[in-house]
């Protein structure tokens, strides 16, 4: 027999409106010597700050701050001018550019490229819209990329190596296949090249490309990574995903909708901080259990609707077949589509 649990109508009524929170964490400047924190500089995405670590050097507004403590909703922080640092991201809401629409780009733009430039302008302007300045930028822009190193279009992905200001090796992968083929693809990459050099690389990755950073005292990992295997891929995303933000995050909010962080007053919200504490004390027992719903829901989440796993597999296929190939280009500085990431 089944019968409800006790509190489970209260639950129910409390917990009307289950729109997960997202939040974010305010950046404070730490005060010298002291726990207090004094001027507000901005905010942060709360996934980028659970990719952060105290030390860390990142981009806000104009200036690098470094971080020096992070607490259950603020990180503090103190200047670090003339430090490099790594750039912030707000995911937010927004989906990825889907496959088919990253694949209609890069037709385009072969198409572009075979045509005269008289010719190109021309078709811009008439199928698509575009008035004649707008037109010539765009034919410019690809007539620089093609000079810098090489354009990436739906046949061609090109991998760009260069060394940054640092002495920083930058691998960028151009494509405009989209954030949710590209991010899961970084996402495993990053995971082969720690598993076989014992290190991490910083990532990023956008709907045009994705960035690794290897360090100058790091060994570079054999170009042979890039090419995953598509039996086995998906796999291997499985048993990545619980050590990563986004799968935090994911299941906190699948916990939020399925009522198992229940508010405690009427009218009032639980603070972000103490979801993500009960949500991340559940999932630490949830993960005993393989089949526990709301971790399949949090896998099927990450790799249907955030990323997409199969689109994935596709390309990784077209790869192996040679219908789609990655063109390697040693450059001295970034290109512009490099430049733009």
């Amino acid at each position: 027999k089944v019968s409800a649990r006790e509190g489970a109508r209260r639950i129910a009524i409390l917990g009307g409106g289950t729109i997960a929170d997202r939040g974010l964490f305010g950046v404070f400047l730490a005060t010298p010597g002291t726990a207090k924190t004094s001027s507000r500089v901005g905010e942060l995405d709360e996934e980028m700050v659970f990719e952060s670590r105290v030390g860390d050097v990142f981009l806000l507004g104009a200036s690098s701050w470094r971080i020096e403590q992070i607490t259950h909703e603020r990180v503090l922080v103190s200047p670090a001018p003339g430090q490099p640092g790594k750039m912030p991201f707000w995911r937010g809401e927004s989906a990825g550019r889907p496959l088919e629409l990253g694949e209609e780009i890069g037709r385009m733009v072969r198409e572009l490229r075979a045509l005269p430039t008289d010719e190109a302008a021309a078709q811009l302007e008439s199928q698509h819209g575009l008035d004649p300045e707008a037109a010539r930028t765009l034919l410019t822009l690809l007539a620089e990329q093609a000079q810098a190193g090489a354009v990436p279009d739906d046949q061609t992905l090109v991998l760009e190596r260069y060394r940054d200001e640092v002495g920083d090796t930058r691998l960028c992968m151009l494509s405009a296949l989209g954030a949710r083929v590209l991010a899961p693809w970084c996402l495993a990459v990053c995971a082969q090249i720690e598993q076989q050099h014992g290190y991490r690389p910083e990532s990023m990755w956008t709907d045009d490309g994705f960035v690794l950073r290897i360090p100058s005292s790091r060994p570079l990992p054999a170009l042979s990574l890039l090419s995953l295997d598509p039996d086995t891929v998906e796999a291997q995303l499985i048993a990545l995903l619980p050590n990563t933000p986004l799968f935090a995050t994911v299941f906190r909010q699948a916990c939020a909708r399925a009522l198992l962080l229940p508010r405690r007053f009427p009218g009032a919200r639980s603070p972000l901080w103490h979801q993500r504490k009960r949500a991340a004390e559940l999932m630490r027992v949830a993960l005993r259990y393989p089949d526990f719903p709301l971790l399949l829901e949090a896998h099927r989440e990450c790799l249907r609707d955030i990323f997409d796993v199969p689109s994935l597999i596709t390309t990784l296929q077209r790869l192996q077949q040679q219908s789609l190939r990655i063109e390697v280009r040693d450059t001295t500085r970034p290109s512009p589509l490099c430049r733009s990431l």
